[in-house]
């Protein structure tokens, strides 16, 4: 495995290989990231990975100086898996203050683009950025993160982008708990509460199979449900799973999809229905 951290020498390692396979990640690589490198073997005869926090997705306010950076764990966990680690500094990226971006479809300003208004003009534009560099055949993100798939996939269709989007599915602990980086911010109390996340989504799932029609009082009612319990609840919202509008009654495939605060920790998750 090889750990690059320039765009020139990332080039001329990928110029020759027949087919690349691509996983894009933040690092503090955790198991959910390496499913999904283990599925891009699948997909490419080389698979790159790329670390690197991005500044454009982040808000003033949010977490970006405090994002755990864990290059050299990250690289012991990928060895044997990933062919090569695309790890640049942020001026490799941006070398000049970025005054050109990706922007993203109108649903990028619901959901999590509610309270994260640039958000994902940030993660489309550096996405883009290394898509450019890397010139994967494949790039594989996961179902964790599901409006950014939706956004991410917008983006490749209507930039008539030469990469196929795969998605891979979400990777939870065994109390259900989708893994992400940033459970470490959990305490010992909050991670037993977090599970209760993805039980109000599957509680939704069942109140849903079991006939209930009302998507807008059945969202609602898990949104108090979870405030009752001492979350800060920023959504939970029954989308339609491919266009990610309101979902109705009668749509074949739903999603349902929430972002709440346990104190200081911000959670998001979802699961399909149908």
């Amino acid at each position: 495995m090889e750990t690059l951290s320039t765009a020139p020498a990332l080039r001329e390692r990928l110029w020759n290989e027949a087919r690349v396979a691509f996983v894009p990640t933040m690092g503090n690589l955790h198991d959910g990231h390496l499913d999904l490198v283990r599925q891009a073997r699948q997909h490419g005869s080389c698979v790159a990975v790329s670390i690197f926090v991005n500044p454009l997705q982040f808000g003033p306010s949010e977490d970006f100086a405090a994002y755990p950076r864990t290059l050299a764990d990250d690289c012991r966990k990928l060895e044997g898996l990933a062919d090569v680690v695309f790890a640049p500094a942020a001026a490799e990226l941006y070398p000049e203050t970025q005054t050109i971006f990706v922007e993203p479809p109108p649903i990028a300003g619901e959901l999590c683009g509610a309270t994260r208004p640039t958000h994902f003009r940030g993660v489309a534009t550096v996405v883009l950025k290394l898509f450019n560099l890397v010139q994967a055949d494949t790039a594989l993100f996961g179902k964790k993160d599901y409006q950014q798939l939706h956004v991410i996939r917008a983006m490749a269709r209507q930039l008539n982008l030469p990469v196929e989007i795969v998605a891979g599915e979400t990777v939870r602990a065994a109390d259900g708990l989708a893994l992400s980086s940033r459970n470490a911010y959990l305490s010992e109390t909050e991670r037993g509460e977090a599970a209760m996340l993805y039980r109000e989504l599957q509680r939704i799932r069942q109140e849903i199979a079991a006939g209930g029609c009302d998507l807008a009082a059945i969202a609602d009612e898990a949104r108090m449900r979870l405030e009752s319990r001492g979350w800060r609840v920023d959504y939970v919202s029954l989308r339609n799973a491919a266009t990610l509008a309101p979902a109705l009654a009668d749509d074949e495939k739903k999603v349902a999809l929430a972002a709440a605060w346990l104190g200081k920790t911000r959670l998001i998750d979802n699961l399909e229905i149908g």
